[in-house]
C-alpha cells in the first residue's frame, strides 16, 4: 500500500462530537467517570472491546463503560474495526493516510502492520482498498476515547469490513492475528445495535445480540444479522474481533452497559440500541 503523508481530516469533529480539545476531554472524562465498572468487577487482562458509534450526546455514556476499562493501560497497537456505511464496491477498506486527526491530536497508523495484513491476505486473493479523506464516522468517533484513555504511545491499525462472508471475515481475523500476535494490542468494534424500532422491540433484539456476543460465538452474531433475530451494523467487525481475541487465549466476555437513543430524546417510537463489552483472558 501507498500511505498519504497527510493525517486524514475529521468529518465530524464539532457536531457529533465537541470540536475543541479542553472540552473534549472534559466530555470524555465526565462518561468515564460516570462509568459504574471497577477493576474489582473485571480482573482479568482485556483484550478487545464493543463500542457503540453515535454522536456523544447520545452513546458517549455507553462508551465510557467500554473506554474505562482500558484507562492509563499500555497498548501498543489499537486494531479498530468498524464497518464502512457508504456503498463502496469493495469488501475491506481502510485509510490512505498515515495517520488519522481529531482535537486531541494525530494518530499514527501503523503503516507496517497493514501492508503485512494486505500481503497475507493477498495471497489468498483478499484485496484491501484504500480511501482518503472518507466521511465514515463509525471508526473515527472511537478516536478520541482512545486517546484519552491510552495517551499518545500507541499506534493504529484501522479496517472497515462491508463483507459478511463468514470465510473471508475468519481468514481476515488469521491476517491480523499473525500480523499483531507478539504485539501489545487490543481490538476494539465499532458497532451501534439494532435501529428504529419501538423501544420495546429493540430491547429484545439488542439483548439477543448482546447474548451472542457474550458467547464468544462469532458466526451467531453473523447469523443474527443476516436473518433479522438482532441487528448490529458492525456485526462483522465483532466477528473479527472475537475470532481474534479467541485466538489470543480470550475466555470471556463481560457485557457492561446497554441504552439506547431513547435515554437520551425520550422518544420510543423509534431508537436506535448502543451497547458495551468488554473482552477478556
Amino acid at each position: 500500500m501507498e500511505f498519504k503523508s497527510t493525517s486524514r481530516p475529521s468529518p465530524i469533529a464539532g457536531t457529533w462530537y465537541i470540536g475543541e480539545p479542553a472540552g473534549l476531554r472534559g466530555q470524555i472524562d465526565a462518561y468515564i467517570n460516570a462509568a459504574k465498572v471497577t477493576k474489582e468487577d473485571i480482573p482479568e487482562k482485556i483484550i478487545g472491546l464493543v463500542a457503540p458509534h453515535a454522536g456523544f450526546q447520545y452513546s458517549g455514556k455507553t462508551a465510557g463503560y467500554a473506554y474505562k476499562t482500558i484507562q492509563n493501560k499500555k497498548i501498543d497497537l489499537v486494531v479498530m474495526l468498524s464497518p464502512f456505511h457508504q456503498y463502496i464496491s469493495a469488501d475491506l477498506i481502510t485509510t490512505a493516510h498515515q495517520a488519522f486527526w481529531t482535537p486531541l491530536g494525530e494518530i499514527p497508523v501503523d503503516t507496517h502492520a497493514l501492508n503485512d495484513c494486505e500481503r497475507i491476505l493477498k495471497e489468498k486473493g483478499i484485496q484491501i482498498n484504500q480511501v482518503s479523506e472518507d466521511s465514515e464516522h463509525s471508526l473515527e468517533i472511537q478516536l478520541p476515547f482512545v486517546q484519552q484513555t491510552l495517551g499518545t504511545d500507541f499506534k493504529l491499525l484501522p479496517l472497515m469490513i462491508r463483507s459478511m462472508n463468514n470465510i473471508l471475515l475468519e481468514q481476515v481475523a488469521d491476517a491480523i492475528f499473525e500480523v499483531v500476535r507478539d504485539r501489545s494490542f487490543i481490538v476494539i468494534a465499532s458497532t451501534d445495535l439494532s435501529h428504529f424500532f419501538p423501544l420495546d422491540i429493540a430491547e429484545q433484539m439488542d439483548a439477543e445480540m448482546l447474548r451472542r456476543i457474550k458467547t464468544m460465538d462469532a458466526e451467531s452474531v453473523l447469523s443474527a444479522e443476516k436473518n433479522g433475530a438482532a441487528s448490529a451494523c458492525g456485526a462483522s467487525a465483532v466477528a473479527v474481533m472475537l475470532w481474534i481475541t479467541k485466538k489470543a487465549g480470550a475466555k470471556k466476555v463481560y457485557v457492561l452497559n446497554y441504552s439506547t437513543s431513547a435515554d437520551s430524546t425520550g422518544d420510543e417510537t423509534s431508537v436506535v440500541g448502543y451497547g458495551a463489552a468488554a473482552v477478556v483472558f
